[in-house]
């Protein structure tokens, strides 16, 4: 039964709940800081952007397990190594994120940016104090669905034997036996709606003039 095998096997599950974590958010923090020089360079330039979006749509098309079997050769490592579903995650992030990172910074008012050019804000300066927290909202948009879509897509390192939540679906499958199987589903789906709550509740408090235009919005005029 379920509940009795559950409390039996918790220690190993707490395992591979933490590996499983861990091999999903780390593609996601490689790959946003990837995605965002790629993405202002998107935003830029009509070149850029016309070879970089389009590439970051084929290299999401890439079927994950063909990915996972060619990268040893690629990078030179065992075909056991975790290094792998790290790379090959970033990739599918950085492909996700192109887009959402040019898409956001594209839609930072250009009012805003003379303001700060005016102001004698640098480049450097004016994105990192400007253009990028104004893009807060498009691109934790874009992260939510990455973040995602990588917690779901870790289970696929099970195939090729990466640790991971996937473990409980190849054992449950060789065994027949389904509780294992349910448990694994179970554990992911709430691992991928609790990284969303909280990507959702970051981009609230990173945009607190968000907060308040909406309630302006909803008084309406004085």
């Amino acid at each position: 039964m379920i509940w009795d095998w559950i409390p039996r096997n918790s220690d190993r599950i707490l395992d591979l709940t933490g590996t499983h974590l861990a091999l999903a958010l780390i593609p996601v923090v490689l790959g946003l800081a990837l995605a965002i020089p790629l993405g202002w360079l998107a935003s830029r330039s009509r070149l850029a952007r016309n070879v970089l979006i389009p590439a970051g749509g084929v290299l999401y098309t890439i079927p994950s397990l063909a990915l996972l079997v060619v990268l040893p050769s690629i990078l030179g490592t065992k075909i056991l190594n975790p290094v792998n579903l790290v790379v090959a995650l970033t990739i599918y992030t950085v492909a996700l994120l192109i887009r959402s990172v040019a898409d956001a910074l594209s839609a930072v008012p250009q009012h805003v940016t003379d303001a700060a050019t005016a102001m004698g804000y640098r480049a450097p300066r004016r994105f990192a104090a400007v253009e990028l927290p104004l893009a807060v909202p498009v691109l934790v948009a874009g992260l939510r669905v990455a973040t995602v879509s990588n917690v779901s897509l870790v289970s696929v390192g099970a195939l090729i034997g990466v640790g991971g939540l996937g473990e409980l679906f190849t054992e449950g499958f060789q065994r027949s036996f389904s509780t294992e199987i349910i448990t694994g589903i179970g554990l992911i789906v709430v691992l991928a709606l609790l990284a969303d709550g909280l990507l959702l509740v970051a981009g609230r408090v990173l945009t607190p003039w968000a907060r308040v235009g909406a309630m302006a919005a909803a008084r309406g005029p004085a």
